[in-house]
């Protein structure tokens, strides 16, 4: 197991490394680094959905918490932005504790309607306090800083952006493979069956539903001050439902599902732009077909045809 996991993250590691030999100009790097700040946080949500079994539909509020926090703070209040990024996302964590306690009691149906509503109201709060977040318009955001020089250009944020995903792989693999990680596979499989081993179920939802909107949170902050300017767009209800599509899609229960599932649905609408009013006819198609010949998603479903583990 351990030289699978080892092995797992010397790859992405050697992806990362070698990818900038074929990465022809800086939009290539521009989607480089979108898929790695994506990927982030679909490998967090990913261990609340596919190893947890507790669905969310509002983690892009916490992805806009992350990106607004840290503007805020260091725009507002004049807090340096290696201060604000890591004081933001330890924020954003605790907010998810404390939101966590009585949500996570909640199952199926009603837990994603209870994410879904704290989704809604980060939205509307993001959008209505115009005085902090620049309202509809959004806010510029100041660029990360780094050792007292500015972090600019693609090919800079692609190395920041890879790296932390290469961390966040190494951190979820060696979670699931501990016995926290056994704990939160048992609790998928049959909450009561678990608790009657002993688990702490209540405990365990929601260390993983914080450690998610950590993730979570750290990227949008990143995207953030990559992109110099952040909207209220980042806290929809439509963005939420794409994290969980990269998340289903790539497998549910894999961290490199996670990874590829966010890659690949990050480049399709880039490629599909040339076909313009059928963009998202075709988008739509893709992803029904892929369903129907991958139902558990591109890695498990290719891991079970060639007698692997997907991870």
């Amino acid at each position: 197991m351990a030289s699978a996991r080892s092995g797992g993250t010397l790859l992405l590691a050697a992806i990362v490394a070698f990818a900038p030999l074929v990465l022809p100009n800086n939009y290539a790097y521009d989607v480089a680094v979108q898929i790695a700040l994506n990927a982030i946080v679909c490998v967090g949500l990913n261990l609340l959905i596919g190893y947890a079994g507790q669905i969310s539909l509002g983690h892009a509020g916490f992805f806009a918490l992350g990106g607004y926090g840290s503007a805020i703070l260091a725009t507002r209040f004049g807090v340096p932005v290696w201060v604000s990024l890591p004081a933001t996302c330890a924020m954003v964590g605790a907010l998810a504790w404390l939101v966590g306690r009585p949500t996570l009691r909640l199952k199926g149906h009603t837990l994603a309607m209870a994410t879904l509503g704290l989704g809604v109201i980060i939205s509307i709060a993001i959008t209505t306090e115009d005085r902090l977040t620049g309202g509809p318009d959004g806010m510029a955001v100041p660029p990360l800083v780094l050792f007292g020089a500015a972090v600019q250009g693609e090919r800079l944020w692609y190395w920041i952006a890879g790296a932390l995903l290469v961390a966040a792989v190494w951190l979820s693999l060696n979670l699931i493979e501990s016995p926290n990680g056994r704990a939160l596979r048992a609790l998928h499989g049959s909450e009561v069956a678990a608790q009657t081993l002993g688990i702490d179920a209540a405990r365990f939802k929601l260390q993983v539903f914080t450690l998610s909107a950590v993730f979570a949170a750290l990227a949008g902050a990143l995207t953030a001050h990559y992109a110099g300017f952040i909207t209220p767009v980042k806290s929809s209800f439509l963005h939420s439902v794409e994290l969980v599509i990269m998340v289903v899609f790539g497998g549910m229960a894999s961290v490199f599902g996670a990874v590829v599932g966010a890659a690949v649905l990050t480049v399709l609408p880039q490629l599909l732009t040339v076909l313009k009013d059928y963009e998202m006819m075709v988008f739509g198609a893709v992803l029904v077909a892929t369903m129907v010949l991958f139902p558990q998603g591109i890695v498990p479903t290719l891991a079970r045809r060639f007698g692997g583990r997907a991870r």
